[in-house]
C-alpha cells in the first residue's frame, strides 16, 4: 500500500474522507445496559475524532448531544441528569433529549431559550445495543435492520471491547480466514500438537474448521451492501469445505459458528483508539460465562465490563503465558484475547508499506479496495454505498460443496453488486 492511501484510509478524524465515510451510516455507540434506565448515568460517547453524551431521560426517551454545553463548554457527561433533562453543572442550563434548552438559571428570559438549541443527533436502540448517526440531517440513511434485531433482547450476547489501535488492523484480523485454523490454533483444529485433526465439539465456536487446510483459496464478490467471499478448503472427495463471511460498510463482518452468528461491528473512537461490538444470536447466547470463556475475556487483568478497556499490553505481554506453550499454540487463552495481541502488538497504526502479501490475504485486500473507493468518493464529494435492506444478509459456516457447485448459492441473500 501506498503510504498516502494508508493515511486515507486510517484517519477518522472530521473532516476526513473516511472519517466522514463512518458520518454516513448508523453506527453502534453504546450496549444497551449503559443506558437502562430514566435518569440514569450519561454516557460518554467518543466517534471518529469527536466527543458526545448520551442519556435517557426521566421519560425513557433517549439523546444523544455533543459533551460540551453550548453555554461555557463543560462536560454534560458529568451533569445532573433530572426532571426531563440533561444539566450542566456549571451554570444549570438544562437541555432536552432534542437540544432544546429547557432552563438558564443564570439568564431566564424566556427569548434565550427560543434562541439557544444545542446540536443533537438521531439515537436509537434495537438489538441490544444503542446507536447514533452523526453526518448530515439531509444524508441521514434508513435504519439498518440487521437479522438479530428481530430477536429478543434477552437472546442476544453482546460485548464491547475497546482497544488502542486503529479501526483498520481490528478488520483485517477478523476478516482474514487463513489465520484461522493458525493463531486459533487450540480452538480452530484440537489435536493440531500430534497431526490428530478433530473438529472443536463446542458448535458455538466461530473458530473451529470443518477440515485442516491451512491455505483456503478465496473467492470474492461485489455486493449492494459491500462485498463477500468464500474460504475454499480442501475436503474428502475433490470436494471443497466453504466457508462465507460478508463485509456490510463501513465496518461490519458476520461471523458463523455451527449454532451461532456474530455479528462484530469496529467503531473508530479516533485514529488510534477503537470500540469493537460484538452482537450474536444463537445458542448459548445468554450464557455470559461461556461466552467470555470461549473469548477468553474473562481474565479481570485484561478486561472489565466495568469500563470495557482491553487491558492487554506489553506491559502484561498482552496475557501471554509462555510456560502454556507446550500445550497450547500462542499462550494464551481465548479467540479474542489471541486476536486483540496480534493487531495491538502491530502499534496504533500498522506502516502497510512494509508488508508482503500473498494470496490468502486476498479478502483483506479487496475490503481495503472497498474502504479506498468510498473515501476517495467522498473527497470528490460522492455519497458513499447505501445499505438494502439486511435482513437476508448472512455468512456460511464450514459447508462441503462438490466440484463445479457455485458458493453464492449458499447465500442466496447476498445480492451481488448490478
Amino acid at each position: 500500500m501506498q503510504r498516502a492511501d494508508n493515511e486515507l484510509i486510517c484517519r477518522v478524524e472530521p473532516d476526513t474522507p473516511m472519517g466522514d465515510v463512518f458520518r454516513r451510516y448508523w453506527t453502534p455507540i453504546a450496549v444497551a445496559e449503559q443506558l437502562d434506565k430514566p435518569d440514569g448515568d450519561p454516557v460518554r460517547v467518543r466517534f471518529a475524532g469527536a466527543d458526545y453524551v448520551a442519556f435517557r431521560d426521566s421519560d425513557g426517551k433517549l439523546g444523544l448531544l455533543d459533551e460540551l454545553c453550548c453555554h461555557r463548554g463543560a462536560s454534560l457527561a458529568l451533569g445532573r441528569n433530572e426532571e426531563g433533562g440533561l444539566r450542566c453543572l456549571y451554570h444549570g442550563w438544562k437541555l432536552a433529549t432534542d437540544g432544546a434548552l429547557l432552563e438558564a438559571p443564570n439568564h431566564p428570559d424566556g427569548k434565550l431559550r427560543e434562541l439557544v438549541k444545542a446540536p443533537a443527533y438521531p439515537i436509537r436502540q434495537a438489538g441490544a445495543t444503542i446507536w447514533g448517526y452523526f453526518g448530515p440531517p439531509e444524508k441521514e440513511p434508513p435504519f439498518p435492520d440487521y437479522p438479530f434485531m428481530s430477536q429478543p433482547e434477552e437472546e442476544i450476547y453482546t460485548a464491547r471491547y475497546d482497544l488502542n489501535c486503529n479501526y483498520l488492523q481490528l478488520i483485517e484480523g477478523g476478516f482474514d480466514s487463513s489465520h484461522v485454523g493458525i493463531l486459533h490454533s487450540d480452538m480452530a483444529r484440537p489435536g493440531w500438537k500430534t497431526n490428530n485433526f478433530t473438529q472443536a465439539d463446542d458448535t458455538n465456536n466461530p473458530g473451529a474448521l470443518a477440515v485442516d487446510d491451512l491455505n483456503p483459496e478465496l473467492s470474492m464478490e461485489r455486493t449492494d451492501f459491500g462485498f463477500h467471499y468464500a474460504a475454499l478448503r480442501k475436503a474428502e472427495n475433490g470436494a471443497k469445505s466453504v466457508r462465507i463471511v460478508p463485509f456490510i460498510m463501513p465496518s461490519v463482518r458476520i461471523i458463523p459458528a455451527r449454532e451461532r452468528m456474530a455479528w462484530i461491528f469496529e467503531v473508530p473512537r479516533d485514529s488510534e483508539h477503537t470500540s469493537t461490538y460484538l452482537v450474536a444470536h444463537g445458542a448459548y447466547t445468554s450464557d455470559k460465562v461461556r461466552n467470555r470463556h470461549m473469548s477468553g475475556v474473562d481474565d479481570p487483568n485484561l478486561w472489565s465490563e466495568e469500563d470495557f478497556k482491553w487491558r492487554g499490553s506489553w506491559e502484561n505481554n498482552f496475557g501471554q503465558d509462555r510456560s502454556l506453550m507446550n500445550e497450547s499454540w500462542t499462550g494464551m487463552r481465548g479467540l479474542e484475547q489471541e486476536d486483540a495481541a496480534m493487531t495491538l502488538s502491530m502499534g496504533p497504526i500498522y506502516d502497510r508499506t512494509l508488508e508482503h502479501l500473498v494470496a490468502a490475504d486476498g479478502a483483506v485486500v479487496e475490503m481495503r479496495r472497498v474502504l479506498l473507493d468510498a473515501a476517495r468518493g467522498m473527497a470528490e464529494g460522492k455519497d458513499p454505498l447505501g445499505l438494502p435492506s439486511l435482513a437476508g444478509v448472512a455468512a456460511v459456516v464450514d459447508t462441503d460443496i462438490q466440484p463445479g457447485g457455485r458458493w453464492q448459492d449458499l447465500a442466496p441473500g447476498n445480492k451481488a453488486a448490478v
